[in-house]
């Protein structure tokens, strides 16, 4: 009996030992979206983005950055409510965006079908730190590992999805790398 507790309680922590810290809506200071889609999970894509604006090393300069990106989402660009999924600083954690159940507004023709992770900063000429990639890689585990992302899923880069120039050359080279990276979606 104890041998199968044990082997239990391993088989859970292994299952959510990938998950980053994620830092709560509430936790950052989120407003209330305006409305909510869901989207059928698991889905098929995680799209990589980043923020092209500074970075943030601790919680709190995170949160401030983010609200600044939900502001700017909603009052801006009209949209229900921020448009990425998940927002990783270089704090090392992961931030609540939509989450893994509302469709995003992140990807033109894959909001949908994807998790849409932006790193905060820019990444034009240098890559995020290792806490930003374990977490943003942790953080796509943690989706597969909870069903929220298909085990054979699509990684791809923002500017597959429409012309852009993120998530930055250095970033988007980086993810070529990462598994699932997908040339052509």
């Amino acid at each position: 009996m104890l041998k199968n507790i044990i082997v239990l309680t391993s088989l859970i922590a292994a299952t959510f030992a990938a998950c980053p810290n994620i830092v709560s809506r509430a936790e950052w200071g989120a407003r209330p979206p305006n409305s909510i889609s869901y989207q059928s999970v698991p889905v098929p894509y995680v799209v990589i983005h980043h923020s092209a604006s500074g970075g943030c090393t601790s919680q709190s300069s995170c949160s401030s950055l983010v609200r600044s990106f939900q502001n700017y989402h909603m009052d801006s660009n009209g949209w229900a409510d921020i448009g990425y999924s998940f927002l990783v600083g270089e704090d090392g954690n992961a931030y609540e965006g939509r989450g893994w159940d509302r469709v995003g507004a992140h990807a033109p023709g894959y909001n949908s079908q994807s998790i849409g992770i932006c790193i905060i900063g820019t990444f034009t000429s240098s890559v995020p730190n290792t806490s930003a990639q374990n977490a943003a890689k942790n953080l796509i585990s943690c989706g597969v590992s909870n069903g929220k992302i298909r085990s054979a899923y699509s990684l791809i880069g923002h500017r597959q999805a429409t012309s852009t120039a993120c998530p930055g050359d250095a970033l988007y080279n980086l993810i070529k790398s990462w598994d699932n990276y997908n040339p052509n979606p």
